[in-house]
């Protein structure tokens, strides 16, 4: 065409502009921001949780996928193996002969992973704090990111700490962690 440079063959005769763009969208970070979002955004519509049901709590974990609160509208499903899973609850009395059973299947998880402690005993030992054979909470063996109170804490109680992992992920994000 008339009054453009002539290009030497194997060249890009637009690389100067995708250098510059490349330069500003690397400085100002919209492109790391908006994937990271963009993942953020997938992971929280789709946490799949393993069940680490020791006692009584484990019966409220039950009724929280029933139909009367159905934990999968919020797009989080259980999962029989820790392979596929993201998020495990830990739910009753940890013993100590149960908790290197306990961080095998937390190391066996994908990562990112994520820990739901739930009910006093996981919290903190509970009732039998003070046992010979009790762990004073399952924080002393995997890093726990929701506590969730009560004994044993109702199924309402449980899908908001679903809720306050979700708005964790949100805010915090993957990348960092």
């Amino acid at each position: 065409m008339p009054g453009q440079m002539p290009v030497a063959p194997g060249t890009n005769p637009d690389q100067s502009f995708f250098d510059d763009l490349s330069g500003e969208v690397g400085d100002k970070g919209f492109l790391v921001t908006s994937t990271e979002d963009l993942f953020n955004w997938a992971r929280t519509g789709s946490l799949w949780w393993m069940t680490f049901g020791l006692a009584c709590c484990a019966v409220e974990m039950i009724h929280v996928n029933m139909p009367r609160y159905d934990m999968e509208r919020f797009g989080v499903a259980p999962r029989a193996s820790p392979r596929q899973s993201d998020v495990m609850i830990v739910a009753g009395t940890l013993c100590n002969k149960m908790a290197p059973a306990l961080r095998r299947v937390y190391d066996q998880m994908s990562n990112p992973k994520y820990v739901i402690s739930m009910g006093s005993c996981a919290n903190g030992g509970g009732y039998y704090h003070y046992s010979y054979s009790v762990v004073r909470g399952c924080d002393r063996i995997v890093p726990v990111d929701i506590y969730v109170p009560g004994c044993p804490p109702t199924a309402e109680a449980l899908l908001y700490g679903v809720m306050q992992l979700q708005r964790k992920i949100r805010r915090t994000g993957t990348i960092e962690r």
